[in-house]
């Protein structure tokens, strides 16, 4: 049976746009309320595992700010970044230059070449050379050149009429400070925005990241409790994974059917994380258009062959960080009844006097736990509990026995 070519309309990609996003109308709501501040009084955090959306949600609230009237700026922070303070503060004027260059600054007078000059008026724009000449000649510590870097741009912008500035950082929990090497790029952010908003001026930070990123923000200058609005994101509710397996395939013309069964099969499967929705949906629609060309039914689709490929191509490499003796942790671990929401160090080590030979004692778990903490696998979610870093790594665990 012979088919036309159709496209694949889901996107399991590190923060790909999914052909249709499913959920997260209160996390929207909630950043539309940010947007209405004269005067910045709160921040957002956006945090979750990975997996679960936060690239693709920031992405999604860069044209609601412009359509509100904020311009948009920023970037994934990479470790680079987060080296020094000098380097920190190039990243904020590099990517605030993007969207000021064209505003003016004032104008200088040129003299023209030739036997008979002419002098003429040139307009001063407030680029890139501008921030960093102004960030030059003024005395003082990295805060106080950025903040005096940052005033003169909004006392040039604000003649655009536009509501304020939104500067939006992905990947934030890789800012950190270094007391060894006396560099503090995350209390410089901190402080410099902190500062800015108290003096009236409308530059709204907002960082996506890890669950680790607001405990890192809260050890590095304690007053972000109060500076920030924490969002997290969570899985979807069953009407929202519905959604986002269904609306994809009716928007266009294929022969690929997803029936009730199946919805609910991938529901389950994905515990109704959006990549996990997106990969799975993506190997069952190809599978499917390859079943329907060889003549066979579309709903015979083995889901075990799928969950196999999303073990390798996810789970496998970050699997491999472990030692052997942590792998026996985590296997304690995942047999916990409450292993998919936090854990303390008290459980794992009474689970592992029933599971195993050589059971961990609690000191021996502490230890391992901040191990576990170093390579991703798990962090500390609150005094005392810990929780996986990973969704659904429990399920993959238990497969691997």
């Amino acid at each position: 049976m012979a088919i036309g070519p159709f496209t694949n309309p889901f996107r399991p990609g590190a923060g790909h746009m999914p052909p249709y996003l499913a959920g997260r109308q209160s996390e929207t709501d909630e950043f539309h309320r940010l947007l209405k501040q004269d005067v910045i009084l709160e921040n957002m955090v956006l945090t979750g595992l990975r997996g679960v959306g936060k690239t693709v949600l920031l992405d999604t609230f860069k044209p609601l700010a412009i359509e509100h009237g904020w311009w948009w700026v920023g970037a994934d922070l990479s470790e680079s970044t987060s080296i020094s303070e000098e380097r920190l503060a190039l990243r904020l004027m590099t990517d605030l230059a993007v969207v000021s260059s064209s505003v003016v600054v004032g104008t200088r007078k040129v003299s023209g070449m030739g036997f008979r000059p002419e002098r003429r008026h040139v307009s001063r724009k407030l680029d890139f050379e501008t921030m960093t000449e102004v960030y030059r000649q003024t005395p003082g510590l990295v805060s106080d050149k950025l903040k005096a870097v940052l005033r003169l741009c909004w006392t040039c912008m604000r003649r655009e009429q536009n509501r304020g500035v939104v500067f939006a950082y992905d990947e934030a929990q890789n800012l950190s400070d270094h007391a060894l090497k006396a560099e503090y790029p995350l209390s410089l952010m901190l402080d410099v925005f902190q500062s800015i908003q108290k003096s009236g001026i409308p530059f709204m930070l907002i960082l996506a990241g890890l669950p680790t990123l607001f405990a890192k923000l809260v050890e590095a200058r304690t007053f972000a409790e109060r500076m920030f609005r924490v969002v997290f994101l969570d899985c979807l509710r069953k009407k929202d994974c519905c959604d986002a397996i269904l609306k994809p395939v009716q928007d266009i013309e294929t022969p690929v059917v997803m029936d009730g069964m199946m919805v609910r099969r991938i529901t389950k499967e994905s515990g109704g994380y959006p990549y996990f929705i997106q990969f799975i949906c993506r190997e069952i629609f190809d599978a499917m258009l390859q079943a329907i060309a060889a003549g066979k039914k579309s709903g015979a689709i083995r889901l075990a062959g799928i969950i196999r490929k999303l073990d390798t191509d996810f789970f496998a490499g970050r699997w491999a960080r472990a030692t052997d003796r942590q792998r026996e942790l985590l296997r304690v671990i995942a047999t916990l009844e409450t292993c998919e929401r936090d854990f303390t160090v008290q459980e794992i080590a009474e689970k592992s006097r029933k599971m195993l030979d050589r059971p961990f004692g609690p000191s021996q778990v502490n230890q391992m736990l901040a191990a576990l903490c170093t390579i991703g696998l798990v962090y500390k979610s609150r005094h005392g509990r810990y929780s996986f870093a990973i969704p659904l790594l429990s399920r993959f665990i238990l497969r691997q026995q």
